[in-house]
């Protein structure tokens, strides 16, 4: 194991803190590229990421907790990606009352070409770290999102600064 020193260690936490702020910025900049690309808005395109990453059809409600929004917000984006044809709407068969929101395959492949396409960079950036440091990255990822979610709910429930 490495000894660091604490100036060792706040400078790698400084490093790290700049390069995920970087990061995040680099990724809401290549999410808007690709919702500019497609005629899309950036939180359709979020939406349609997820709902393609799910196995099963998911409520509206499922959609806002995803994605943080509002359930009318989330009511309105699916109108939206409905009236484009990228996803439809059934009713659950469980409970009819539900609605089931499902990606439309043959428009979501429009989306699917291009983040296949920017995948292979992507895959080669990944294929030059070890298993063992893939295993580090997926942790920190899995983990980060938590936080992140978790924080967000903390923000939504404080009143906003004047």
């Amino acid at each position: 194991m490495i000894q660091m020193t604490d100036a060792h260690r706040a400078r790698l936490s400084c490093e790290l803190s700049m390069a995920s702020r970087r990061y995040l910025a680099s990724y809401v900049l290549l999410n808007q590229a690709i919702a500019d690309h497609l005629g899309l808005h950036p939180t359709d395109v979020q939406a349609l990421s997820l709902l393609t990453a799910e196995s099963e059809p998911l409520t509206v409600k499922q959609i806002a907790d995803m994605t943080g929004l509002t359930t009318g917000s989330a009511t309105r984006l699916v109108d939206r990606l409905e009236r484009q044809g990228y996803v439809t709407r059934a009713p659950d068969p469980q409970d009819r009352r539900r609605v089931l929101v499902s990606p439309a395959p043959e428009r979501v492949a429009r989306v699917t070409a291009v983040w296949d396409d920017l995948g292979q960079g992507w895959q080669a950036l990944l294929d030059e770290h070890t298993d063992e440091e893939l295993a580090v990255i997926t942790r920190h990822m899995r983990r980060a999102h938590d936080l992140g979610h978790a924080q967000a709910r903390h923000l939504r429930s404080q009143p906003k600064p004047d």
